[in-house]
């Protein structure tokens, strides 16, 4: 049973919802910290906990083999959600994603994977996942969702040259994407990130 923690909004009392993805070695409840940086109101907002708070073992371009299993198990758990948001009669352009490093890896990659027109999509320091940008593994179109990534320059974790290769794959796609590159090398949120996210996407 997927273990998720809920705030804002009821389901059913919400005309928008947005799921919130922790990242590696955090929880639920830290992600769901952030929601009140974020302009929600009148939003359901679910964030998914994730089993030994990991998303999948490896750095996000590690080899695809060693991360395939958990990222599917993964992927799987946010379409569950995503249903969930979908059932209790949200439409999909009213539904929203914010993830945080892994989080924001999988956010990404969850939207690329099912690319439809959505809310939008803010990924504090993230890319797509794999050894490699595979865009055979991406279909649909996104119809002008907008999509925020923000990160550091100089990321241990995340490349920069990931975090742009990415961008450009989600625009073909049909993704307005705007990228926020800021030059240090601090693995976090910044309030100039927020700043955009709510001009981008929290509109």
């Amino acid at each position: 049973m997927l273990n998720t923690k809920k705030k804002g909004l009821p389901l059913d009392q919400a005309k928008k919802a947005l799921i919130m993805i922790h990242g590696r070695g955090a929880t639920a409840d830290s992600i769901l910290s952030l929601s009140s940086h974020l302009n929600l109101t009148d939003y359901a907002i679910v964030a998914p906990q994730a089993n030994g708070n990991t998303w999948y073992p490896y750095g996000f371009m590690a080899s695809d083999e060693g991360n395939h299993a958990s990222l599917e198990r993964s992927l799987g758990f946010i379409e569950e959600v995503f249903s969930e948001i979908l059932d209790a009669g949200i439409l999909p352009e009213q539904i929203y994603l914010v993830g945080f490093s892994q989080g924001a890896c999988l956010s990404l990659e969850f939207a690329a994977r099912n690319a439809r027109r959505l809310g939008g999509v803010a990924a504090f320091t993230g890319g797509l996942i794999g050894e490699q940008l595979n865009p055979e593994k991406y279909q649909g179109d996104f119809l002008g969702t907008p999509i925020f990534i923000g990160s550091s320059k100089q990321d241990f974790h995340v490349p920069a040259s990931r975090i742009q290769e990415s961008a450009v794959l989600l625009e073909k796609m049909g993704a307005e994407v705007t990228v926020k590159l800021i030059d240090d090398s601090e693995h976090t949120i910044r309030a100039e990130e927020i700043k955009l996210a709510n001009q981008k996407i929290f509109i």
